[in-house]
């Protein structure tokens, strides 16, 4: 088997392929003509539309996807007759409904046969790893293996963003901004992060442009797969809070690289920058929200891998 360095294009094309394989009811349909767009599986995990009736967001034609594919991090390309590759899937709110559709679909993908070649896999084990921001329900339970080929029963921890993640009343409003003793926060961005701040994507990264994106990808998660209102959120606070936070070092480069679009039969610049940056200031009514994003990730093209970030 043949892989690129970073895998999660291939991952996550090999599985949309697949997944659709699987669910589409209506094969030789593009997704926004098809009747069954809002009632679809396939629909909702891949492109998204938000629903009819929302109250945000009427402009756009997809909304965030309800899951995010961690690619190893290793580099190596090629493996040989068993060896064995592990990554990472995050499903998010209503998604979690829908995980026998992902298991199937990558058990498929490995009869299909992915990377140069299309070389076979077989789907070995699928592992539940309880929520790692709240250490006290951490744990992990093997869920799928592949001598039964069944799904067993697992239990999984929750997160409410607006009473375990974002607190925006509590942590960002009032107070003397001197009577906070100054932190440092460092963060590492392992996969190539494209952020976007005044209609460009950028490599000067500032806390408040880290915190707009944060505020914006889990708020949208929040009102599209967990039923939430987040209109309560004090965001102008809270960024206002945020521009308080200085860059004390940053070590960020670009990190070039493409896919290619079967769907679009074209090639896709999908880079953004890598490294580490680190912060000075009042960190400590931000740390719920930075803990959010390095499980959800920041940024665009998250489903790849993208955007993913770890606190030193």
């Amino acid at each position: 088997m043949i892989l690129p360095t970073f895998k999660g294009s291939t991952l996550r094309g090999g599985f949309g392929y697949a997944f659709k394989r699987v669910v589409c009811a209506i094969k030789n349909k593009e997704c926004p003509d098809c009747l069954l767009k809002e009632k679809c599986i396939y629909s909702y995990v891949f492109e998204t539309p938000p629903p009819s009736d929302t109250k945000i967001m009427r402009k756009y034609i997809a909304a965030p996807h309800p899951f995010i594919l961690e690619p190893p991090p290793e580099k190596r390309r090629g493996y040989k007759t068993g060896d064995e590759i592990s990554f990472g899937l995050i499903l998010i709110g209503k998604a979690i409904d829908y995980l026998p559709y992902f298991v199937y679909a990558f058990d498929e993908l490995g009869r299909i046969g992915i990377g140069k070649g299309r070389a076979k896999y077989e789907l070995k084990t699928v592992k539940c790893e309880n929520n790692p921001v709240i250490p006290a329900k951490a744990g992990i339970q093997t869920i799928y293996e592949s001598e039964t080929k069944t799904l067993n029963p697992f239990v999984y921890s929750t997160l409410n963003l607006e009473s375990d993640i974002l607190l925006p009343q509590a942590t960002c409003r009032g107070g003397n901004p001197e009577s906070h003793d100054h932190e440092t926060l460092t963060l590492h961005f392992l996969t190539p992060t494209r952020i976007h701040y005044d209609k460009h994507l950028t490599i000067d990264l500032e806390f408040h442009i880290l915190i707009r994106n944060l505020l914006r990808r889990l708020s949208l998660l929040y009102y599209f797969h967990c039923e939430g209102d987040p209109s309560g959120w004090d965001f102008k606070g809270i960024i206002d809070k945020a521009k308080d936070i200085k860059v004390i070092k940053r070590d960020l480069k670009w990190y070039d690289w493409e896919r290619y679009s079967a769907r679009q039969d074209t090639r896709m610049k999908m880079g953004g920058f890598v490294g580490e940056i680190t912060f000075e200031g009042d960190i400590e009514p931000f740390m719920h929200l930075i803990k959010a994003g390095e499980i959800l990730h920041v940024g665009k093209g998250t489903s790849f891998g993208l955007g993913k970030y770890e606190i030193k």
